[in-house]
């Protein structure tokens, strides 16, 4: 099959361009972010060193009442147990008072963790590419430009085969009402998805964070499978409670990828104990 060569999310230089900025933010949207960074300081003060918006809010294709609230929060340490209950129960307060959003997800790291050689081509990456700066320092300043390569591909989505049987344990353990699986299916049809599209990247030569323009892009190269992904792509943006799904990504569909993803690139760099 022929390569498709696309410049879609680069710059001229072939370079991933960053993605979303707060002019982009839809103005029912405006009122969350506002409290969101102002409860920040107030909940970590003077140990936070930075945080970003990242997903559909600051890309703006975020939808009333249906889009999550993404965060990223840097500490100027490593997070503890108590960072992480205070950041779940800020998100829960947010999410109560503001119908405009269906959920609040802060991921936690370190400033050293951003800028450490190992996590360059992920969570550095992660920071440079797809996040809004909201506060403090921008640390994409001290990151390198980064190419739709294998190596990218990696590092970002290598670890499929590692999560599965945590992915196995979360879904056991759930709840069966459609409000505690529903959360499940968003997150792990997108999870999917994103690893679906970033094994064929290279080949597609772009990045794109729209979730069926990357299931398309992977039905290009395996259109066996890409019935699949365009479902999970649909659940993720419109999930419903269906354990039957959770059991089909982790019994097959799942299996399958981190298979394949190892086979093209290889697997992940081992991280430190504790660096989930």
């Amino acid at each position: 099959m022929a390569e498709t060569v696309s410049p879609r999310g680069l710059d001229p230089l072939g370079f991933i361009e960053r993605e979303g900025s707060h002019a982009r933010v839809p103005l029912v949207f405006r009122p969350v972010v506002a409290a969101v960074r102002d409860r920040l300081l107030e909940v970590f003060g003077a140990r936070l060193d930075s945080a970003y918006l990242y997903g559909s809010v600051p890309r703006g294709t975020a939808r009333t009442g249906r889009s999550d609230l993404d965060l990223v929060v840097v500490l100027r340490a490593e997070p503890a147990g108590g960072d992480r209950d205070a950041a779940r129960a800020l998100g829960e307060a947010v999410d109560e008072e503001f119908p405009q959003i269906d959920g609040v997800g802060i991921l936690l790291y370190s400033r050293a963790r951003v800028l450490d050689e190992r996590e360059r081509y992920d969570v550095g990456w992660f920071v440079a590419c797809q996040c809004t700066p909201l506060l403090g320092e921008d640390l994409a300043e001290f990151l390198p430009r980064y190419r739709p390569d294998s190596l990218l591909a990696r590092e970002t989505n290598g670890d499929l085969a590692d999560l599965l049987p945590r992915w196995r344990r979360r879904i056991a353990t759930a709840g069966d009402s459609e409000e505690a699986l529903r959360p499940l299916v968003r997150f792990m049809s997108r999870h999917l998805v994103r690893t679906g599209f970033t094994l064929v990247m290279p080949r597609w030569n772009g990045w794109t964070s729209d979730l069926r323009e990357m299931a398309e892009a992977f039905a290009g190269s395996y259109p066996e499978r890409g019935g699949q992904l365009r479902r999970a792509a649909e659940l993720g943006q419109e999930p419903v409670g269906d354990r039957a799904v959770l059991r089909s990504y982790v019994d097959d569909l799942g299996p399958w990828l981190a298979h394949e993803y190892a086979r093209v690139h290889g697997v992940k760099t081992p991280r430190p104990d504790g660096w989930d």
